[in-house]
Protein backbone atom coordinates (compact mmCIF):
# COMPACT_ATOMS: atom_id res chain seq x y z
CA UNK A 1 0.00 0.00 0.00
CA UNK A 2 1.54 2.86 -1.18
CA UNK A 3 1.93 5.79 1.59
CA UNK A 4 0.03 8.93 2.20
CA UNK A 5 3.19 11.04 2.40
CA UNK A 6 4.76 9.84 -1.06
CA UNK A 7 1.77 10.75 -2.88
CA UNK A 8 1.17 14.41 -2.05
CA UNK A 9 2.45 17.23 -4.07
CA UNK A 10 3.98 19.34 -1.65
CA UNK A 11 6.19 21.52 -4.55
CA UNK A 12 4.15 24.67 -3.82
CA UNK A 13 5.86 27.57 -1.48
CA UNK A 14 5.76 27.47 1.78
CA UNK A 15 3.12 30.24 2.80
CA UNK A 16 5.87 31.27 5.46
CA UNK A 17 8.97 29.58 7.77
CA UNK A 18 6.90 26.93 9.67
CA UNK A 19 6.48 27.81 13.44
CA UNK A 20 4.54 25.60 16.10
CA UNK A 21 3.47 26.63 19.91
CA UNK A 22 1.84 23.73 21.69
CA UNK A 23 0.82 25.37 25.01
CA UNK A 24 1.76 23.43 27.82
CA UNK A 25 -1.16 21.45 28.00
CA UNK A 26 -0.72 20.51 24.77
CA UNK A 27 3.01 19.91 24.86
CA UNK A 28 2.96 15.91 24.55
CA UNK A 29 0.74 15.92 21.71
CA UNK A 30 2.99 18.49 20.13
CA UNK A 31 5.81 16.98 20.40
CA UNK A 32 4.93 13.95 18.75
CA UNK A 33 3.52 15.73 15.55
CA UNK A 34 7.38 17.83 15.44
CA UNK A 35 9.02 15.31 15.30
CA UNK A 36 6.62 13.38 12.42
CA UNK A 37 7.41 17.12 10.42
CA UNK A 38 11.51 16.68 11.15
CA UNK A 39 11.24 13.77 10.29
CA UNK A 40 9.32 14.21 6.70
CA UNK A 41 10.79 17.67 5.96
CA UNK A 42 14.36 15.84 6.16
CA UNK A 43 13.82 12.86 3.80
CA UNK A 44 11.42 15.32 1.14
CA UNK A 45 13.28 15.30 -1.67
CA UNK A 46 12.75 18.60 -3.30
CA UNK A 47 15.23 20.72 -5.65
CA UNK A 48 13.99 23.96 -4.51
CA UNK A 49 14.50 23.47 -0.80
CA UNK A 50 17.80 25.09 -0.91
CA UNK A 51 16.13 28.22 -2.28
CA UNK A 52 15.50 31.62 -0.13
CA UNK A 53 11.56 30.76 -0.44
CA UNK A 54 12.51 27.66 0.96
CA UNK A 55 14.58 28.87 4.02
CA UNK A 56 13.85 27.09 6.99
CA UNK A 57 12.38 24.53 5.38
CA UNK A 58 14.58 22.08 6.75
CA UNK A 59 15.22 22.46 10.86
CA UNK A 60 15.70 20.06 14.05
CA UNK A 61 12.20 21.63 15.56
CA UNK A 62 9.70 23.17 14.43
CA UNK A 63 8.64 24.13 17.63
CA UNK A 64 9.20 28.03 18.87
CA UNK A 65 10.15 29.15 22.54
CA UNK A 66 7.33 30.52 24.48
CA UNK A 67 5.92 30.30 28.30
CA UNK A 68 3.47 32.06 30.22
CA UNK A 69 4.72 32.80 33.88
CA UNK A 70 2.29 33.67 36.34
CA UNK A 71 2.48 36.33 39.60
CA UNK A 72 1.94 35.10 43.22
CA UNK A 73 -1.76 36.60 42.63
CA UNK A 74 -2.42 34.10 39.90
CA UNK A 75 -2.16 37.06 37.23
CA UNK A 76 0.11 35.95 33.83
CA UNK A 77 1.72 36.80 31.10
CA UNK A 78 2.56 35.09 27.44
CA UNK A 79 6.38 35.63 26.85
CA UNK A 80 7.66 34.42 23.42
CA UNK A 81 11.65 33.80 23.60
CA UNK A 82 12.14 33.18 19.19
CA UNK A 83 11.32 35.42 16.78
CA UNK A 84 8.34 34.86 15.06
CA UNK A 85 8.38 37.41 12.41
CA UNK A 86 7.07 36.63 9.08
CA UNK A 87 6.20 32.42 10.34
CA UNK A 88 2.94 30.33 9.29
CA UNK A 89 2.47 30.24 12.96
CA UNK A 90 0.37 27.00 14.42
CA UNK A 91 -0.91 27.29 18.53
CA UNK A 92 -2.17 24.30 20.02
CA UNK A 93 -4.47 24.37 23.03
CA UNK A 94 -5.82 21.19 24.92
CA UNK A 95 -8.80 23.70 27.07
CA UNK A 96 -9.75 20.43 29.45
CA UNK A 97 -6.13 19.33 31.02
CA UNK A 98 -7.58 19.74 34.74
CA UNK A 99 -3.50 18.13 35.33
CA UNK A 100 -1.73 21.58 35.23
CA UNK A 101 -1.71 23.69 38.14
CA UNK A 102 -0.63 27.34 39.65
CA UNK A 103 0.06 28.80 42.54
CA UNK A 104 -2.70 31.04 43.88
CA UNK A 105 -1.73 32.69 47.03
CA UNK A 106 0.22 30.08 47.95
CA UNK A 107 -2.39 27.28 47.18
CA UNK A 108 -2.58 24.77 43.99
CA UNK A 109 -4.96 25.88 41.91
CA UNK A 110 -5.68 23.45 39.09
CA UNK A 111 -6.01 25.09 35.41
CA UNK A 112 -9.73 25.24 34.21
CA UNK A 113 -10.76 25.96 30.25
CA UNK A 114 -11.27 29.45 31.08
CA UNK A 115 -7.33 29.40 32.03
CA UNK A 116 -6.43 27.28 28.88
CA UNK A 117 -8.21 29.82 26.65
CA UNK A 118 -6.43 33.33 28.70
CA UNK A 119 -3.20 31.52 28.18
CA UNK A 120 -3.52 31.23 24.52
CA UNK A 121 -4.98 35.08 24.10
CA UNK A 122 -1.81 35.73 25.71
CA UNK A 123 0.84 33.98 23.20
CA UNK A 124 -1.20 35.34 20.70
CA UNK A 125 -1.06 39.12 22.33
CA UNK A 126 2.38 38.39 22.38
CA UNK A 127 3.32 37.06 18.94
CA UNK A 128 1.74 40.84 18.23
CA UNK A 129 0.71 40.80 14.38
CA UNK A 130 4.33 39.52 13.68
CA UNK A 131 3.85 36.53 12.16
CA UNK A 132 2.45 35.81 8.53
CA UNK A 133 -0.95 33.60 9.16
CA UNK A 134 -1.60 32.17 12.41
CA UNK A 135 -3.73 29.01 12.78
CA UNK A 136 -5.26 27.95 16.29
CA UNK A 137 -5.51 24.33 16.84
CA UNK A 138 -8.01 23.42 19.12
CA UNK A 139 -8.99 19.86 19.25
CA UNK A 140 -12.01 20.13 22.32
CA UNK A 141 -13.56 23.73 20.94
CA UNK A 142 -13.90 25.88 24.05
CA UNK A 143 -16.96 26.15 25.58
CA UNK A 144 -18.53 24.12 22.28
CA UNK A 145 -21.84 22.94 25.04
CA UNK A 146 -22.08 26.59 25.07
CA UNK A 147 -23.54 26.88 21.46
CA UNK A 148 -26.87 28.22 21.13
CA UNK A 149 -29.81 30.27 23.33
CA UNK A 150 -33.30 28.87 25.03
CA UNK A 151 -33.18 31.39 27.33
CA UNK A 152 -31.86 34.56 28.04
CA UNK A 153 -28.18 33.27 28.49
CA UNK A 154 -24.28 34.03 26.98
CA UNK A 155 -22.89 32.24 24.07
CA UNK A 156 -19.82 31.77 25.10
CA UNK A 157 -18.29 29.62 21.84
CA UNK A 158 -19.49 32.41 19.29
CA UNK A 159 -18.04 35.26 21.21
CA UNK A 160 -14.91 33.16 21.85
CA UNK A 161 -14.58 32.40 18.07
CA UNK A 162 -15.16 36.15 17.30
CA UNK A 163 -12.55 37.18 19.77
CA UNK A 164 -9.85 35.03 18.37
CA UNK A 165 -10.24 36.36 14.69
CA UNK A 166 -10.37 39.80 16.31
CA UNK A 167 -7.03 39.32 18.01
CA UNK A 168 -5.57 38.20 13.84
CA UNK A 169 -6.37 34.64 14.09
CA UNK A 170 -6.63 33.64 10.12
CA UNK A 171 -8.15 29.35 10.61
CA UNK A 172 -9.78 27.67 13.53
CA UNK A 173 -9.11 23.81 13.29
CA UNK A 174 -11.02 21.71 16.06
CA UNK A 175 -12.39 17.93 15.97
CA UNK A 176 -16.06 17.11 16.61
CA UNK A 177 -17.25 20.72 17.74
CA UNK A 178 -20.43 19.92 19.47
CA UNK A 179 -22.46 21.76 16.99
CA UNK A 180 -20.52 23.07 14.03
CA UNK A 181 -23.12 25.71 12.92
CA UNK A 182 -21.04 27.68 15.74
CA UNK A 183 -19.08 28.60 12.47
CA UNK A 184 -21.14 30.47 11.95
CA UNK A 185 -20.36 33.56 13.90
CA UNK A 186 -16.99 33.97 12.39
CA UNK A 187 -18.31 33.35 8.28
CA UNK A 188 -15.73 35.30 6.78
CA UNK A 189 -12.73 33.07 8.32
CA UNK A 190 -11.43 29.30 8.24
CA UNK A 191 -12.85 26.73 10.75
CA UNK A 192 -12.59 23.17 10.10
CA UNK A 193 -13.75 20.32 12.37
CA UNK A 194 -12.89 17.55 11.78
CA UNK A 195 -14.04 13.80 12.77
CA UNK A 196 -11.67 10.79 13.94
CA UNK A 197 -13.53 8.46 12.15
CA UNK A 198 -10.47 6.45 10.29
CA UNK A 199 -8.52 6.80 13.63
CA UNK A 200 -11.46 5.08 14.79
CA UNK A 201 -11.84 2.23 12.59
CA UNK A 202 -8.18 1.76 12.14
CA UNK A 203 -7.52 1.70 16.49
CA UNK A 204 -11.06 -1.06 16.29
CA UNK A 205 -9.43 -3.45 13.20
CA UNK A 206 -5.45 -3.37 15.08
CA UNK A 207 -6.68 -4.44 18.27
CA UNK A 208 -9.67 -6.47 17.88
CA UNK A 209 -9.03 -9.54 15.41
CA UNK A 210 -12.47 -11.74 14.32
CA UNK A 211 -14.82 -9.33 13.53
CA UNK A 212 -17.09 -9.67 10.68
CA UNK A 213 -17.46 -6.17 9.07
CA UNK A 214 -20.97 -7.08 7.28
CA UNK A 215 -24.41 -5.75 7.65
CA UNK A 216 -25.09 -9.41 8.82
CA UNK A 217 -22.79 -9.16 11.77
CA UNK A 218 -22.44 -5.49 12.80
CA UNK A 219 -24.17 -2.13 13.52
CA UNK A 220 -23.45 1.54 14.12
CA UNK A 221 -25.46 3.05 16.71
CA UNK A 222 -25.14 6.44 17.40
CA UNK A 223 -26.57 7.34 21.41
CA UNK A 224 -28.39 10.38 20.66
CA UNK A 225 -30.30 12.36 18.15
CA UNK A 226 -27.57 14.63 18.10
CA UNK A 227 -24.69 12.26 16.72
CA UNK A 228 -26.47 10.73 13.54
CA UNK A 229 -24.06 12.69 11.09
CA UNK A 230 -21.52 10.41 13.12
CA UNK A 231 -22.85 7.28 12.98
CA UNK A 232 -24.46 7.70 9.38
CA UNK A 233 -21.18 8.31 8.44
CA UNK A 234 -19.19 5.61 9.27
CA UNK A 235 -22.21 3.07 8.26
CA UNK A 236 -22.03 4.30 4.65
CA UNK A 237 -18.70 3.89 4.35
CA UNK A 238 -17.75 0.36 6.11
CA UNK A 239 -21.56 -1.11 4.40
CA UNK A 240 -23.24 -1.48 7.63
CA UNK A 241 -26.58 -0.67 8.98
CA UNK A 242 -27.33 1.65 11.58
CA UNK A 243 -29.77 2.54 14.89
CA UNK A 244 -30.15 5.45 17.20
CA UNK A 245 -31.44 6.16 20.91
CA UNK A 246 -33.06 9.18 21.91
CA UNK A 247 -33.28 10.60 25.43
CA UNK A 248 -36.20 11.10 27.17
CA UNK A 249 -35.91 14.00 29.61
CA UNK A 250 -37.45 14.47 32.57
CA UNK A 251 -38.14 18.47 31.53
CA UNK A 252 -39.67 19.51 34.72
CA UNK A 253 -36.96 19.43 36.85
CA UNK A 254 -32.90 20.01 36.68
CA UNK A 255 -30.38 18.33 38.68
CA UNK A 256 -26.35 19.46 38.09
CA UNK A 257 -27.85 22.59 35.47
CA UNK A 258 -29.54 19.64 33.11
CA UNK A 259 -32.98 18.11 32.99
CA UNK A 260 -32.55 14.45 33.87
CA UNK A 261 -32.62 11.20 31.41
CA UNK A 262 -35.42 9.34 32.13
CA UNK A 263 -34.80 6.80 29.63
CA UNK A 264 -32.86 5.92 26.16
CA UNK A 265 -35.37 4.56 23.64
CA UNK A 266 -33.94 2.52 20.29
CA UNK A 267 -34.71 3.02 16.97
CA UNK A 268 -33.13 0.55 14.46
CA UNK A 269 -33.66 -2.97 13.31
CA UNK A 270 -33.05 -6.36 15.71
CA UNK A 271 -29.17 -5.93 16.82
CA UNK A 272 -29.65 -9.60 18.76
CA UNK A 273 -26.35 -11.53 17.57
CA UNK A 274 -24.94 -8.26 16.10
CA UNK A 275 -21.55 -6.02 17.71
CA UNK A 276 -21.87 -2.90 18.04
CA UNK A 277 -20.14 -0.08 17.19
CA UNK A 278 -20.72 3.13 19.10
CA UNK A 279 -19.96 6.86 18.11
CA UNK A 280 -20.40 9.94 19.99
CA UNK A 281 -18.40 13.27 20.23
CA UNK A 282 -17.38 12.45 23.80
CA UNK A 283 -17.27 10.52 27.17
CA UNK A 284 -18.33 13.14 29.65
CA UNK A 285 -19.16 10.81 33.04
CA UNK A 286 -19.82 7.82 31.10
CA UNK A 287 -23.07 7.71 32.46
CA UNK A 288 -25.12 7.94 28.67
CA UNK A 289 -23.09 5.09 26.86
CA UNK A 290 -22.89 2.81 29.64
CA UNK A 291 -26.69 2.87 29.90
CA UNK A 292 -27.20 2.68 25.86
CA UNK A 293 -24.59 -0.41 26.33
CA UNK A 294 -27.10 -1.83 28.97
CA UNK A 295 -29.84 -1.62 26.73
CA UNK A 296 -28.18 -2.98 23.74
CA UNK A 297 -26.86 -6.16 26.13
CA UNK A 298 -31.15 -6.13 27.14
CA UNK A 299 -31.58 -6.72 23.18
CA UNK A 300 -28.93 -9.75 23.23
CA UNK A 301 -26.16 -7.20 21.33
CA UNK A 302 -22.69 -9.43 20.77
CA UNK A 303 -19.83 -7.20 21.06
CA UNK A 304 -19.68 -3.83 22.03
CA UNK A 305 -17.55 -0.94 21.30
CA UNK A 306 -17.63 2.60 22.37
CA UNK A 307 -15.79 5.02 20.55
CA UNK A 308 -15.63 8.81 21.51
CA UNK A 309 -13.33 11.70 19.62
CA UNK A 310 -12.84 12.95 23.81
CA UNK A 311 -12.87 10.74 26.79
CA UNK A 312 -13.05 13.14 29.75
CA UNK A 313 -14.32 10.78 32.29
CA UNK A 314 -14.87 13.42 34.68
CA UNK A 315 -16.12 10.90 37.39
CA UNK A 316 -13.37 8.99 37.20
CA UNK A 317 -13.25 5.29 36.27
CA UNK A 318 -14.76 2.93 38.97
CA UNK A 319 -18.12 2.82 37.07
CA UNK A 320 -16.57 2.03 34.06
CA UNK A 321 -14.14 -0.42 35.61
CA UNK A 322 -17.55 -1.88 37.20
CA UNK A 323 -19.20 -1.52 33.33
CA UNK A 324 -16.56 -3.54 31.94
CA UNK A 325 -15.96 -6.51 34.56
CA UNK A 326 -20.47 -6.92 34.04
CA UNK A 327 -19.32 -7.72 30.48
CA UNK A 328 -21.62 -4.41 29.12
CA UNK A 329 -19.00 -3.13 26.44
CA UNK A 330 -15.54 -4.83 25.21
CA UNK A 331 -13.39 -1.65 24.55
CA UNK A 332 -13.93 2.07 24.63
CA UNK A 333 -11.71 3.77 21.94
CA UNK A 334 -10.80 7.89 22.49
CA UNK A 335 -8.14 10.16 21.23
CA UNK A 336 -4.90 11.34 22.50
CA UNK A 337 -6.02 15.19 21.75
CA UNK A 338 -6.67 15.70 24.97
CA UNK A 339 -5.44 14.94 28.62
CA UNK A 340 -5.54 11.21 29.26
CA UNK A 341 -4.73 9.98 32.92
CA UNK A 342 -1.64 7.53 33.14
CA UNK A 343 -4.56 5.09 35.12
CA UNK A 344 -6.79 5.02 31.76
CA UNK A 345 -4.05 3.85 29.43
CA UNK A 346 -3.62 0.96 32.03
CA UNK A 347 -6.99 -0.33 31.66
CA UNK A 348 -7.60 -3.44 29.79
CA UNK A 349 -10.45 -2.11 27.98
CA UNK A 350 -9.18 1.05 26.68
CA UNK A 351 -7.49 1.78 23.38
CA UNK A 352 -5.72 4.81 22.80
CA UNK A 353 -6.24 6.32 19.29
CA UNK A 354 -3.30 8.79 18.34
CA UNK A 355 -4.18 11.15 16.20
CA UNK A 356 -0.43 13.55 16.14
CA UNK A 357 0.50 12.00 12.74
CA UNK A 358 -2.74 13.08 11.08
CA UNK A 359 -2.58 16.54 12.58
CA UNK A 360 1.19 16.61 10.86
CA UNK A 361 -0.15 16.07 7.65
CA UNK A 362 -2.80 18.74 8.19
CA UNK A 363 0.22 20.87 9.37
CA UNK A 364 2.54 20.16 6.90
CA UNK A 365 -0.34 20.37 3.83
CA UNK A 366 -1.72 23.88 5.20
CA UNK A 367 1.58 25.29 5.28
CA UNK A 368 2.08 24.62 1.89
CA UNK A 369 -1.05 26.37 0.93
CA UNK A 370 -2.27 22.87 -0.49
CA UNK A 371 -5.92 21.61 -0.39
CA UNK A 372 -6.77 19.90 2.82
CA UNK A 373 -9.69 18.41 1.42
CA UNK A 374 -8.98 14.82 0.86
CA UNK A 375 -7.39 15.02 4.24
CA UNK A 376 -10.75 15.78 5.84
CA UNK A 377 -12.72 12.64 4.02
CA UNK A 378 -11.23 9.21 4.48
CA UNK A 379 -13.48 7.16 3.15
CA UNK A 380 -11.22 5.96 0.56
CA UNK A 381 -8.57 5.12 3.46
CA UNK A 382 -11.70 3.73 5.58
CA UNK A 383 -12.44 1.07 2.84
CA UNK A 384 -8.84 0.13 1.79
CA UNK A 385 -8.14 -0.70 5.75
CA UNK A 386 -11.28 -3.04 6.14
CA UNK A 387 -10.21 -4.48 2.55
CA UNK A 388 -7.20 -5.46 4.16
CA UNK A 389 -8.96 -6.39 7.45
CA UNK A 390 -11.43 -8.90 5.89
CA UNK A 391 -8.36 -10.25 3.75
CA UNK A 392 -6.71 -11.16 7.31
CA UNK A 393 -3.57 -8.76 5.84
CA UNK A 394 -4.52 -6.25 8.49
Amino acid sequence: MVKREEIRNLETIPVGSLGMIPLEGCRPLGEKIDQYLVQWRRNRENEHKESLTFSGYQRDSYILGAKVPRFGTGEAKGVITESVRGTDLYLLVDVVNYSLTYSLAGKKNHMSPDDHYQDLKRIIAAVGGKARRITVIMPFLYESRQHKRSTRESLDCAIALQELVKMGVDNIITFDAHDPRVQNAIPLHGFETIQPAYQFIKGLLRNVKGLNLDADNMMVISPDEGGMGRAIYIANVMGLDMGMFYKRRDYTTIINGRNPIVAHEFLGTDVEGKDMIIIDDMISSGESAIEVATELKKRKAGKIFICATFGLFTNGLEKIDKAYEEGLFDKILTTNLIYQTPELLQREWYIDCDMSKYIAYLIDTLNHDTSISELLNPSERIQSIVSLYKQGKY
